[in-house]
């Protein structure tokens, strides 16, 4: 049987006297598109640089398809890409000039640099202004130049944190292409969005963090039939639902990612929540 290609025990992440993640166990399956969700401050983003080895755990343990992040962290990294949040990018290059630098950082011989950096450049519609330095890009396109970096070397788990934010639909059109591509030649790729109905399109599976616990994770399926048997239970108490303000389900009625994750996270308002002067 494959080693999982991600795996967390107790995984745990302290600033202080912040607790930022707590006891987080994650499991994600070799060729699984993953999507990690949660509101702001949940500990998403600190969760990913803990897993790609920017950040090191308080506490707990790490496996990155079946290697100890603490014991290899050289060996894990030559098989993952990471679009951090903040991209990172070496403006003062051209696109051809960061992938090619990039490629030869992973490893690869001057040709094969080249020849990738070529393609990528191709495929993300960036090979008509060589030129141009890569501070001059837009945000979509400097998006689109980060993905193709962490691409190039042909990693075995990808990790996106926000990879649609601010990108215009056909840049991010280009972006699910290339993602869907990966995930058919069998790479993993873990993303983090908060745009659901990105993540309900292309994940299979979901895991939601909330305060810093993981509060769900499976397929979205098993997710949907976990939340509605919640909500036919609900129905046995009236009282309950008006004091969260949720409704409970029909009978047949299937729930989005949002509802989902809404209704895990307390995401609803009663009346008295409200903004009085919005009317």
């Amino acid at each position: 049987m494959d080693a999982l290609a991600i795996s967390t025990r107790a995984l745990t992440r302290t600033f202080g006297s912040l607790v930022a993640v707590q006891d987080v166990n994650l499991d994600v399956s070799p060729g699984q598109f993953f999507g990690f969700l949660g509101p702001n401050g949940a500990g998403k983003s600190t969760t990913i640089k803990m897993l790609t080895g920017l950040l090191a755990p308080t506490s707990g343990s790490i496996s990155i398809l079946g290697i100890d992040l603490a014991a290899g962290p050289i060996e894990i990294k030559r098989q993952i890409g990471v679009v951090p949040e903040g991209m990172a990018l070496f403006g003062r290059l051209t696109g051809a000039e960061y992938l090619n630098f990039v490629g030869r950082m992973y490893g690869l011989d001057r040709s094969t640099a080249a020849s990738r950096a070529a393609e990528l450049l191709d495929f993300m519609q960036l090979a008509e202004q060589p030129k141009t330095l890569v501070t001059d890009y837009s945000h979509g396109m400097q998006k689109k130049l980060a993905l193709a970096a962490a691409v190039i070397h042909g990693p075995r788990i990808l990790f996106l944190d926000e990879p649609f934010e601010g990108v215009d639909a056909i840049a991010s059109g280009t972006l699910k292409s290339m993602l869907q591509r990966m995930i058919s030649r069998g790479a993993t790729i873990f993303l983090t969005s908060h745009v659901l109905e990105i993540v309900e399109r292309l994940c299979s599976h979901v895991a939601i963090i909330h305060r810093g616990r993981l509060v769900a994770q499976g397929s979205l399926e098993d997710l949907r039939a976990g939340v509605a048997a919640q909500s036919h239970a609900a129905l046995a108490n009236a009282d309950a639902s008006l004091a969260t303000g949720e409704q409970p389900l029909t009978p047949g009625e299937k729930l989005t990612l949002e509802q989902i994750f809404l209704r895990i996270v307390g995401g609803s308002r009663t009346v008295g929540q409200e903004l009085s002067w919005l009317g």
